[in-house]
């Protein structure tokens, strides 16, 4: 028998990945924390694109979406696994 944490990552897909960067290097850096959510795998990588889309102008608006995209990923679940 094993444990398996299970985490809030979801898969990554390779064409928004490379749109995220393309966009963030568009914008030069306005969009980096989308970005960088994205690559991570974030599961709330669409809702910080929003807030950096839409308060990123404010510097706060910026820092607060960076702060989002890097932070760890949640322990949502154990799996057991039998063998």
């Amino acid at each position: 028998m094993y444990l398996e944490l299970v985490d809030d990552r979801v898969r990554q897909r390779r064409r928004r990945i490379v749109l995220s960067w393309i966009a963030a290097a568009a914008t030069c850096g306005y969009l980096f924390p989308w970005a960088v959510a994205t690559t991570r795998g974030s599961a709330g990588a669409t809702s910080i694109g929003l807030i950096n889309l839409a308060f990123g102008w404010t510097v706060v608006g910026w820092f607060l979406a960076l702060y989002l995209a890097g932070r760890r990923h949640r322990v949502v679940g154990v799996r057991v696994l039998e063998v």
